[in-house]
């Protein structure tokens, strides 16, 4: 969506097509799933429209393969796309680092449609019903805060393998969203190690706690289609790219946001300001003109989070911030997104 905004509608010369492949016929906010799942904003709102313009059409389908040495893009249905210049943004999917039953007895937040099974299946619960929640990072955290406040009637217990949750922030921080849950009745589970799940159960070290509804928030992974990609990937499976965010031996090929191997961890912001790179160098290349070699470093200007719709946690400028400050920011820079968007 970054190299759209920049290109269109006066920067793409005559000649060149753009065509877009997505499932859905508009982009999703995916960094609202957690509140999309907990029942507290619709879907319309954490939807935006895709563009429009003359030179750019779109091809509604799911990537099933690439074929980087044929320039082709295989989807599901026996289509096909052919491409002089590729940009893999299909972001990330859930990883369950090899616990049986996971896959198939949890729910998921990490695309519009799981995020909409977890509303179905979290929002039908009576009251007095158990939620596990498995991870205590950002997503755990938002979803497990967002779902207190507009369930309280429900318990929820939220399982974290570390001493203390949200291990990226300083401790501050974690003690303030310990807080937050205690006040809310959230139970941490502390030191947890899901060994299996089953219909109903989770096993922490191999004790079972009945749960009515488990939602995995315990990691992420790139694309299954980015996976299978035959190029050099690093530890967590992220195609490592030139400076110039391409595939080594494939000029014509970037890959941008969760499958890129980049040096912070994968966020919306960071595949934004990698796309601005992406952009200089696909007009440079159009004009016939040598792209910049390298770019300076791409700097994170911080992470806001939130806790229901009064409260939040973030650092800004490597500055900790908690209570309502972080939460009117993380709403004002959501808006500013959607408005930038064309919303």
């Amino acid at each position: 969506m970054r190299i759209l905004q920049r290109l269109l509608p006066d920067h793409v010369p005559n000649g060149i097509h753009i065509i877009l492949i997505d499932r859905v016929p508009y982009h999703c906010l995916k960094t609202e799933y957690y509140a999309l799942a907990a029942g507290t904003v619709s879907d319309h709102h954490i939807r935006v429209p895709f563009p429009e313009h003359p030179q750019l059409t779109y091809e509604f389908g799911e990537v099933v393969s690439i074929d980087l040495d044929n320039q082709i893009v295989h989807l599901k249905d026996e289509r096909s796309v052919r491409y002089d210049e590729l940009v893999i943004g299909l972001g990330c999917e859930d990883k369950y680092h090899g616990v049986p039953g996971a896959d198939q007895y949890t729910y998921s937040i990490q695309s519009i449609d799981k995020a909409r099974a977890a509303y179905e299946a979290l929002n039908n619960l009576p009251p007095k019903s158990t939620v596990g929640i498995v991870g205590a990072g950002l997503s755990g955290v938002e979803l497990a805060s967002e779902l207190a406040e507009s369930r309280p009637d429900l318990h929820i217990k939220l399982f974290d393998r570390g001493e203390r949750i949200l291990p990226m922030f300083p401790k501050r921080l974690s003690d303030y969203v310990e807080s937050w849950f205690d006040e809310h009745k959230v139970e941490i589970i502390r030191h947890s190690n899901v060994t299996k799940v089953e219909p109903g159960v989770l096993y922490n070290h191999d004790e079972p706690v009945p749960c009515d509804v488990i939602v995995w928030t315990a990691g992420i992974q790139p694309n299954r289609v980015v996976r299978e990609l035959n190029v050099e990937k690093d530890k967590q499976g992220r195609v490592i790219l030139t400076k110039r965010h391409h595939i080594p031996g494939y000029e014509n090929a970037y890959v941008v946001g969760d499958c890129a191997s980049l040096p912070h961890s994968p966020s919306a912001q960071l595949a934004e300001a990698q796309a601005e790179q992406i952009v200089q160098v696909l007009q440079k290349r159009w004009n016939g003109e040598e792209p910049p070699s390298e770019f300076p470093p791409i700097k994170l200007k911080g992470i806001l989070g939130s806790l229901g719709k009064k409260h939040g946690f973030g650092l800004v400028a490597d500055r900790p911030l908690t209570g309502r400050v972080p939460r009117l920011l993380k709403s004002g820079v959501l808006w500013m997104y959607k408005h930038h968007n064309g919303y």
